[in-house]
């Protein structure tokens, strides 16, 4: 892949995970967060950094975790 579209890959992450942060609802912030960090994660294994790969993987669980409990709750 070309290094451009690359970088570009991780500016969407940046954005989606910014907006996540603007988001007043939990559901919809940890929703969006997930999304950026599934792209931050394919973004790390195209830059092969392990530490960004590991940090979003972690995000991921802990949003998934609280996603559960969520919707356990509102069920």
């Amino acid at each position: 892949m070309e290094e451009n579209s690359i970088e570009w890959i991780g500016y969407l992450a940046s954005a989606l995970a910014v907006i996540s942060f603007s988001l007043k609802n939990v559901k919809q912030l940890r929703i969006v967060n997930t999304i950026a960090a599934i792209i931050f994660t394919y973004y790390g294994f195209l830059i092969a950094s392990r530490p960004v790969i590991f940090t979003n993987v972690f995000i991921i669980a802990f949003n998934l975790y609280h996603l559960k409990s969520i919707l356990k709750t509102k069920v």
